[in-house]
C-alpha cells in the first residue's frame, strides 16, 4: 500500500502543473467547449492512475527483467548471440512501443495513408534492433561511447543531405517515439544488468546510460532507409479538428477501450513471451520470483490501458484546440511562451522520466541528484518546444536549421564533459520524447500548424519530437561539464575516486 500510495504521490505531482495549465489556457485565451474540457479531466484523472499503476508494474517486472537479460549477455561468450538477442529485443521492445504506434499512425492519417502505420512501426524497429545489438557489442568490447556516437551521428548527417524535410522531420521524431513508457524502463535495466557484470567499477557507471540513445538514433536510420524506398514528394497534410460525439460525454472512452485493451496486450506480449523463453532457458528464477514478475506485467497492461484511453480520448482532442486557439490570437509571439511553459511540464509528466533518474540517483550514489537532471530536462524540453512553436510562425525557419547546429554542440560537449554524462545526455533525449510528447505536445503542435495560414502541419509540427530528443542531450551534458568545473573548484574534489563517479571522467 505504501508503494501504491509514493507512487499515486509522484504522478500526481508531475501531472497536476499540466492540468492547471489547460484549464488556465481553456478560460483565457484558448476556449475549449465544455464537453472537450470534461473529457479531458477524465481523461487526466485516467492517466494518473494508469502512470501509477504502470510505474508499480515497471519496478516489479521490466527492471528485473531486463536486468536479468543484460547480464545474461553479457556473460556470453558468443558475440554472434549477443548481436542476435540484441536484435531481436531491440525490434519488438520497439515495435510493442506505444509511443511508435501513435506517430506511425499520425504519420500515415496525415499523409493519406502514403506510408502505412504498419510499415512506419516495421522500419523504426528494424532500426532500434540493430543499433542495440550495435551496443551491446560497444559494451562488450569496451569501444569508445564518444567515437562510437560521433560515427553514428556523421552516418545521419550524410543520410539527411538525401531526405525531404518530410521524411527528415518523421525521422528524427522516431527517435523519441521509439523510447517511450515501455521501451525505455526496460533498455535502461539492460544496461544497468550489463553494466554489473563489469568488473572495474567506473566502467561500469559509464556503461548503464548510453543504450537507450544508440537504439534511438537507429529508428533514424530506419525512416532514412524507407525513404529510398517509398517517395512522400511534398505532401501537405490537412488536420481535422472535428470534435466527434459532442452528445455522449463518454463514448469516446468506451470506444477507445476495447481498441487500446488488444493493444496493451499485444504492446507486452512479446515482451512477455521473450521473458518466458529465457526463464525456461537462461533465467531459472524461484517461483517467488517468477510470481512477481508475472503480477508486474498484470500491473503494467492495467496502467498501459488506463493511460491510454485517458490519452486517446481525452488528451489528443484538447491539445489540438488549445494549439489552435492561441496561434490564432493577434500575438504570434504568444505560442512561443505558451509552447516553453509546456515544454517544461510535459517533460515531468513522462513515466520513463521517473524510471530515468532514479537510476542516475542509484547509479551514482545519490552524487547527481535525480531533482537537479529533472531541472535541468525541464529546460531543455521548454526549449524544444518553443523553438518548434518559433518554426511555426517564422517560415524562413527549417527544421534543420536548429538540428544542425544542435548535434554539433552535442558532440562538441561529448569531449568536455565527463564520460558518464555522454551516456546520461543522449539517453535523456530519447527519454524526454515519451508518449506524452507524442500525444498531446504534437496534437498542441499540429492544432497550431493549422490555424497559422501558411504552415504545413506534416513539415512544421512532426519536428516538434526531434527537438525534444536533441534539447536534452545538450542539456545534460552541460549539467556534466558544470559538475566537472564544480569538481576542480570546490573541496569535493578531495573526494575519493572509488566514492565519486564522476572525477577523472574526462
Amino acid at each position: 500500500m505504501n508503494v501504491l500510495l509514493n507512487k499515486l504521490k509522484e504522478v500526481l505531482s508531475a501531472v497536476f502543473p499540466i492540468v492547471i495549465l489547460v484549464l488556465i489556457l481553456s478560460f483565457t485565451i484558448a476556449p475549449v467547449p465544455g464537453i472537450l474540457l470534461a473529457r479531458f479531466i477524465i481523461g487526466a484523472i485516467l492517466i494518473i492512475l494508469g502512470l501509477t499503476l504502470l510505474l508499480i508494474g515497471v519496478d516489479l517486472a521490466f527492471l528485473p527483467l531486463g536486468s536479468n537479460m543484460g547480464k545474461t549477455l553479457l556473460t556470453s561468450n558468443k558475440l554472434w548471440f549477443i548481436i542476435v538477442v540484441g536484435f531481436i529485443i531491440g525490434f519488438f521492445i520497439t515495435f510493442a512501443e506505444p509511443s511508435v504506434q501513435v506517430l506511425a499512425e499520425q504519420v500515415s492519417s496525415v499523409t493519406g495513408n502514403l506510408i502505412s502505420a504498419g510499415l512506419i512501426r516495421s522500419i523504426i524497429s528494424v532500426g532500434a534492433g540493430v543499433l542495440l545489438s550495435v551496443g551491446f557489442t560497444r559494451i562488450v568490447k569496451d569501444f569508445s561511447m564518444r567515437v562510437m556516437m560521433c560515427v553514428i551521428l556523421g552516418v545521419i548527417l550524410i543520410f539527411s543531405f538525401f531526405a525531404p524535410p518530410t521524411m527528415l522531420a518523421v525521422a528524427f521524431d522516431a527517435a523519441g517515439a521509439a523510447t517511450g513508457a515501455v521501451t525505455v524502463p526496460f533498455i535502461l535495466a539492460l544496461a544497468l544488468g550489463a553494466a554489473a557484470m563489469q568488473k572495474d567499477s567506473k566502467t561500469a557507471e559509464q556503461d548503464s546510460f548510453g543504450l537507450v540513445g544508440t537504439a534511438a538514433l537507429g529508428s533514424v536510420f530506419g525512416v532514412f532507409i524507407l525513404n529510398f524506398f517509398v517517395k512522400t514528394g511534398d505532401v501537405d497534410a490537412v488536420l481535422d479538428m472535428q470534435i466527434t460525439d459532442e452528445s455522449s460525454l463518454l463514448s469516446p472512452f468506451f470506444a477507445e477501450l476495447s481498441h487500446v485493451a488488444l493493444n496493451s496486450f499485444l504492446t507486452l506480449l512479446p515482451i512477455f513471451i521473450i521473458f518466458m523463453i529465457f526463464q525456461k532457458f537462461k533465467f531459472h528464477l524461484q517461483k517467488n520470483a517468477l510470481r512477481k514478475i508475472i503480477v508486474g506485467f498484470f500491473y503494467a497492461y492495467l496502467g498501459l490501458l488506463l493511460f491510454f484511453v485517458g490519452v486517446n480520448a481525452g488528451f489528443m482532442n484538447a491539445g489540438n484546440v488549445i494549439g489552435y486557439g492561441v496561434a490564432l490570437r493577434e500575438s504570434k509571439a504568444l505560442i512561443v511562451g505558451v509552447g516553453f511553459v509546456l515544454g517544461a511540464l510535459i517533460v515531468l509528466t513522462e513515466p520513463a522520466v521517473y524510471v530515468f533518474t532514479h537510476q542516475i540517483e542509484d547509479v551514482t550514489n545519490g552524487h547527481i541528484k535525480r531533482k537537479t537532471v529533472l531541472i535541468f530536462l525541464a529546460v531543455g524540453v521548454a526549449f524544444s518546444v518553443g523553438l518548434s512553436m518559433l518554426r511555426i510562425i517564422v517560415p524562413s525557419i527549417m527544421l534543420w536549421h536548429y538540428l544542425l547546429p544542435g548535434f554539433a554542440a552535442a558532440v562538441v560537449l561529448m569531449f568536455i564533459t565527463p564520460k558518464l554524462f555522454v551516456g546520461i545526455g543522449f539517453d535523456s533525449g530519447a527519454v524526454a520524447a515519451g508518449p506524452m510528447t507524442a500525444t498531446f505536445v504534437l496534437a498542441f503542435t499540429q492544432g497550431a500548424s493549422e490555424a497559422v495560414e501558411y504552415s504545413n502541419v506534416l513539415i512544421d509540427s512532426f519536428g516538434v519530437i526531434a527537438m525534444v530528443t536533441m534539447m536534452p542531450i545538450i542539456a545534460l551534458q552541460l549539467l556534466g561539464f558544470i559538475y566537472k568545473l564544480k569538481l576542480k573548484s570546490s573541496a569535493s574534489a578531495h573526494i575519493p575516486e572509488s566514492q565519486n563517479p564522476i572525477k577523472n571522467g574526462e
